[in-house]
Formats: structure tokens, C-alpha cells, sequence
């Protein structure tokens, strides 16, 4: 019996110690002032990301604007000032050659004050020709003078008589002068080239542009405006934006 008991005992013993469940380990805890909470690492994440205004990318767009806009508005300047330039020398041109061709008129530029207010030193008078017979008093003629250099002259006129021969002759006077002129002309053909209109300080822009000085200018100036508003045009344009077509373009082809 004792032997039966020291041999049972130990394994008995033996199979207590084995069926003992095994507790498991309690999963650590963690301190309540060590680890972060999960909003303060998504707002620690949110102050260490950089912002779209402090990236790189947008550093570098606001270092290219003001020169990709000032070549914007000097390009279009340039435009500007070479259209201009070529449209007032075409007027010009149309008005003192070609007009006079097609619709009669005749153009003079003053040099004297002696029809002043009315038209003063600088203007252009344009005229007309006008029968001899439908001239009256207080019309404004453009004729040559009888007497001296025989210059031309726009003058009032002040009387008209008829001469011997059945001419016509005129007494004329300048509205500035105190006086009439001191000759009577007489009138040649059967016109006169009467006044029509007056275009103020014309005739000093007339004046300078027939200096050969701004002749070049014109001929050699507005040309090369151009040129460098067709060039500041391609300077202007944004390279990304070019980038982004072509890349599009080879998408699209690539996709075909």
C-alpha cells in the first residue's frame, strides 16, 4: 500500500501541475501623461506639413509672376505703339496722296497768324475748287498773290469787281490784319480753291514728318516695334501650359 502510494502520489502531482491553466499576461497599459493622444499627432502632423502657400512649388510660381507679367505688358505695349505709328502714317499717307487724287481736294498748311482765330499758323486748310462765278464776299480763297514772290495766300475776301476783259478780280484781307491787302488780284481759269474745312496743328505734324529724320524713324522704327512685339508675344507665353498641351496631346494619341 505504501508503495502504491509513493508511485501514485508524484503522478498525480505531475498532472495537477500540468492541467493548471496558464493565466495570460495582461497587456500593457500606457501611461496617461507619456503617450500622445491621436488628435495631437494629427495636429503635430498638420504643423510639420508644409502649407500650399510655403511649398516649394508655390515659392517658385511667385518668383516667376511679376516677370512673366511684365513681359505681358510689354509685349502688348509694343503692339500698341507699332499698330499706332502704322496707322497714323497710313492716314497720313491716304490723306495728303491719295485723297486729293480721288476726291478733288486740295490741302495747304498756314504759316502766318494774319487768319487767326479762325485759322492759325500750324493748320491745315482744305479747299476745294469752286467756279469763278459762285465766289462771294466773305468767302476764303487760296490763291497766288499779284505782286512780289507771287506767293500763295488764304486771305477773305472783301469786294469783287469784274474786270475789262470780263475777268474777275478780288480785294481780300486777313481777319487778324488791320488792313486789306495792298494789291487786287485777278483770278486765272475758272475755278478757285475755296475753304472748306480746317484741321488744327495738322500741318506741324505734316512738317515734322517730312523731316528725313522721322521719315527714318517711320520707315525703319515701326516695322522693328513690331518685330519685338511678335517676339515679346512669344517670350510672354507659359511654358507649363505648353508642357500640359503637348503632354495632353501625346495622352490622347497614346490612348488611340
Amino acid at each position: 500500500m505504501s508503495a502504491l502510494t509513493s508511485i501514485n502520489t508524484p503522478a498525480l502531482h505531475g498532472r495537477r501541475s500540468a492541467a493548471k491553466p496558464v493565466q495570460p499576461a495582461k497587456p500593457m497599459q500606457p501611461a496617461e501623461s507619456g503617450a500622445p493622444t491621436t488628435t495631437a499627432v494629427k495636429q503635430s502632423a498638420a504643423v510639420l506639413k508644409p502649407t500650399a502657400a510655403t511649398s516649394p512649388a508655390a515659392v517658385g510660381v511667385s518668383t516667376q509672376a511679376a516677370p512673366g507679367a511684365f513681359r505681358r505688358i510689354a509685349g502688348k505695349t509694343f503692339k500698341v505703339v507699332g499698330a499706332g505709328m502704322l496707322v497714323l502714317a497710313a492716314l497720313v499717307f491716304v490723306f495728303l496722296a491719295i485723297g486729293p487724287r480721288i476726291l478733288g481736294y486740295q490741302t495747304s498748311t498756314m504759316l502766318t497768324g494774319s487768319m487767326a482765330p479762325l485759322i492759325n499758323p500750324g493748320d491745315v486748310v482744305v479747299t476745294v475748287p469752286t467756279p469763278v462765278k459762285d465766289i462771294k464776299v466773305g468767302d476764303i480763297i487760296t490763291y497766288h498773290i499779284p505782286v512780289e514772290d507771287q506767293r500763295v495766300e488764304t486771305h477773305r475776301i472783301t469786294e469783287i469787281t469784274t474786270t475789262a476783259d470780263g475777268g474777275v478780280a478780288v480785294q481780300t484781307k486777313g481777319d487778324a490784319n488791320n488792313g486789306i491787302d495792298p494789291w487786287i488780284a485777278t483770278l486765272q481759269g475758272q475755278t478757285v480753291d475755296k475753304q472748306v474745312a480746317t484741321i488744327p496743328y495738322v500741318g506741324n505734324a505734316i512738317r515734322a514728318l517730312r523731316e528725313p529724320i522721322v521719315l527714318n524713324i517711320l520707315m525703319y522704327g515701326a516695322p522693328a516695334v513690331l518685330v519685338i512685339g511678335m517676339l515679346a508675344s512669344i517670350w510672354t507665353k507659359d511654358p507649363s501650359k505648353a508642357s500640359s498641351g503637348e503632354s495632353a496631346a501625346v495622352q490622347a494619341a497614346s490612348g488611340e
